[in-house]
This record gives structure tokens, sequence and C-alpha cells, in this order.
């Protein structure tokens, strides 16, 4: 599964409103990939967590994933709008 989709799908599966969920891929350096996931703003505690605990098992397993592809590091920037 491509790091996108599987970034769209784990969101969405958190979210109360899965249509508003906008993720989208960012080449910034040779040797990172910038993902940037924008949710709607009533649905920002679902994804981020209490303390931040999901978001850092989302980025967890979606690094875990481009390593084990081999791919480049990844950022994942979560937002609201």
């Amino acid at each position: 599964m491509h790091l996108v989709e599987l970034t769209e799908y784990l969101i969405k599966s958190l979210v109360k409103d899965p249509e508003m969920v906008s993720v989208k891929k960012f080449d910034d350096e040779e040797d990172v990939t910038t993902i940037q996931v924008l949710v709607n703003q009533d649905d920002m505690g679902a994804v981020i967590g209490r303390g931040g605990v999901t978001a850092n098992a989302i980025r967890t397993l979606i690094q875990a994933s481009a390593y084990i592809n081999k791919d480049k590091k990844v950022k994942i920037n979560i937002d609201s709008f």
C-alpha cells in the first residue's frame, strides 16, 4: 500500500466526517517526503489523541512502512481547516 493511501485510510478511520479529509504528498528534499493531512477542526482531537499519542502512532506506522518499502524518510504534518 502506498504511503498516501495508508495515511488516508488511517485518518479516515478515526474521524467523524471522512469526506473532509485531505491527504497530499510533497517531495521537499531529495531524501524526505512530507505528507500533509488536513482534517475538519472538530475531528482534530481524534486524530491527535490525548498527549499526541494517536498522531505519534500514525507517524510510526507510516515511517515503518516507508522503511520496509525502502522509500524516503517521511514527515507527516497534521492540520485543520
